[in-house]
Protein backbone atom coordinates (compact mmCIF):
# COMPACT_ATOMS: atom_id res chain seq x y z
CA UNK A 1 0.00 0.00 0.00
CA UNK A 2 1.25 3.22 -1.23
CA UNK A 3 -0.97 5.66 0.11
CA UNK A 4 -1.10 7.41 3.36
CA UNK A 5 -4.65 6.67 4.81
CA UNK A 6 -4.63 9.86 7.19
CA UNK A 7 -4.01 11.47 3.45
CA UNK A 8 -7.06 12.37 1.34
CA UNK A 9 -6.71 11.84 -2.81
CA UNK A 10 -6.13 15.00 -4.52
CA UNK A 11 -8.65 15.98 -7.23
CA UNK A 12 -7.36 17.02 -10.36
CA UNK A 13 -8.55 20.95 -10.38
CA UNK A 14 -10.24 20.64 -13.58
CA UNK A 15 -12.95 18.43 -11.99
CA UNK A 16 -13.42 20.84 -9.05
CA UNK A 17 -17.01 21.32 -8.72
CA UNK A 18 -15.70 25.19 -7.74
CA UNK A 19 -13.13 25.01 -9.96
CA UNK A 20 -14.30 27.94 -12.19
CA UNK A 21 -14.67 30.40 -9.20
CA UNK A 22 -12.52 33.44 -8.25
CA UNK A 23 -9.56 31.91 -6.21
CA UNK A 24 -9.65 32.20 -2.70
CA UNK A 25 -7.81 34.50 -0.69
CA UNK A 26 -5.35 32.20 1.53
CA UNK A 27 -4.63 30.81 -2.25
CA UNK A 28 -3.62 34.46 -3.38
CA UNK A 29 -1.66 35.42 -0.33
CA UNK A 30 0.18 31.69 -0.97
CA UNK A 31 0.52 32.60 -4.43
CA UNK A 32 2.01 35.75 -3.90
CA UNK A 33 4.45 34.71 -1.98
CA UNK A 34 5.47 31.93 -3.94
CA UNK A 35 5.50 34.01 -6.84
CA UNK A 36 7.40 36.80 -4.78
CA UNK A 37 10.25 34.09 -4.00
CA UNK A 38 10.47 32.62 -7.62
CA UNK A 39 10.94 36.20 -9.13
CA UNK A 40 7.96 35.71 -11.02
CA UNK A 41 4.29 37.14 -11.45
CA UNK A 42 1.92 35.80 -9.45
CA UNK A 43 -1.60 36.09 -12.24
CA UNK A 44 -4.34 38.53 -11.47
CA UNK A 45 -8.03 36.89 -11.64
CA UNK A 46 -7.09 33.47 -11.43
CA UNK A 47 -9.83 30.37 -10.96
CA UNK A 48 -9.98 28.21 -8.12
CA UNK A 49 -8.19 25.34 -10.54
CA UNK A 50 -5.78 27.70 -12.23
CA UNK A 51 -4.72 29.48 -9.08
CA UNK A 52 -4.14 25.81 -7.75
CA UNK A 53 -2.01 24.67 -10.62
CA UNK A 54 -0.14 27.96 -10.92
CA UNK A 55 0.94 26.88 -7.22
CA UNK A 56 2.12 23.50 -7.53
CA UNK A 57 3.88 25.20 -10.77
CA UNK A 58 5.60 27.82 -8.52
CA UNK A 59 6.51 25.12 -5.29
CA UNK A 60 8.40 23.42 -7.62
CA UNK A 61 10.45 26.25 -8.86
CA UNK A 62 11.10 27.30 -5.42
CA UNK A 63 11.58 23.67 -3.74
CA UNK A 64 8.57 24.20 -1.55
CA UNK A 65 6.67 21.28 -3.03
CA UNK A 66 6.50 18.67 -0.91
Amino acid sequence: MDQDPQRTPEKDPDDWTTGDEPMTGPQASYLETLAREAGEDAGDDLTKAEASRRIDELQERTGRGG
